[in-house]
């Protein structure tokens, strides 16, 4: 009996000992991190645009729409006057394409090796004309050109025309009329149109003479009145761009132009007083 009971002591210890000895489970294959799958990350393309500021409000839509149809490309824009981005081009500055006021701008750029030919587009045509806040008295809309040589308006705002196409259309205009000489010490000059507009807005200036995708829509359009000028009161303003040389992502780029030369992006543009670039 005794020798009974130490042999089955033996057997369990023996058991045990075989049990430690083997290696650890191998893992389930049915493990639920099996399950998951790899995190997918999206990648991002900066795309830095110098445009001209009567694009202001248009473009903020145009990359909206366009952000829709491209989420890995952010477009960082900076509007000013086109004459001054010119400048800032012909010496490199850091960005990878151009909306210009004038097409001559881009053509310009090409020419010094700072733009890419193939590249080269129209997005469209401006137009100019003549706004007042609505608590002036003067009346565009009913006396047109007339109202810049009304006695109570001591200052008319421009864009200046060494900077700024739209300058150089109100100073066209002004000839044209012939009433450039009697107005001109009453020229006040925004470094470039979107200024131009703010003068006017505050107060600085009694009249001025801007863009219509600036004066015919929020909030300007709520804020004042507008009177458009016969286009053939200064040279056609037709609006172009062109892909820097040096841009950082060219596919990105040409993304872009193509979506605002195509039929959703002159819908948009459209909607801002821009008429097509055939027009």
């Amino acid at each position: 009996m005794q020798y009974m009971k130490c042999r089955l002591v033996i057997l369990v210890l023996f058991a045990c000992l075989s049990g430690c000895d083997r290696g650890p489970a191998p893992p389930d294959s049915s493990s639920k991190s099996a399950d998951i799958p790899p995190t997918s990350k999206v990648t991002q393309t900066k795309m830095s645009v110098a445009a001209a500021s009567d694009l202001k409000f248009a473009f903020e839509e145009v990359s909206t729409e366009f952000n829709k149809l491209h989420p890995e490309i952010q477009v960082e824009t900076t509007f000013g006057s086109s004459g001054n981005f010119f400048a800032q081009l012909s010496n490199k500055a850091p960005f990878d394409i151009f909306f210009s006021a004038d097409i001559g701008y881009p053509d310009k750029l090409i020419e010094q090796g700072d733009g890419l030919k193939e590249t080269l587009f129209s997005y469209g045509v401006g137009h100019l004309g003549i706004w007042v806040r609505n608590d002036s008295e003067l009346d565009p809309e009913k006396n047109g050109i007339a109202v810049l040589s009304d006695p109570s308006v001591k200052k008319i705002a421009i864009a200046n025309p060494r900077f700024a196409p739209y300058g150089r259309a109100a100073e066209s205009a002004l000839k044209h009329f012939e009433i450039y000489e009697s107005v001109q010490d009453k020229l006040v000059l925004g470094e470039n149109i979107s200024q131009t507009a703010q003068f006017v807005e505050s107060g600085a200036a009694d009249v001025g003479m801007i863009a219509a995708s600036l004066a015919t829509v929020s909030p300007l359009r709520e804020k004042g009145r507008f009177w458009q000028l016969p286009t053939d009161s200064y040279p056609k303003l037709v609006q172009g761009g062109v892909i820097l040389s040096w841009a950082k992502d060219r596919e990105a780029c040409d993304e872009l132009r193509l979506f605002v030369t195509s039929e959703a992006g002159q819908a948009i543009l459209r909607k801002y007083g821009f008429a097509p670039p055939g027009e």
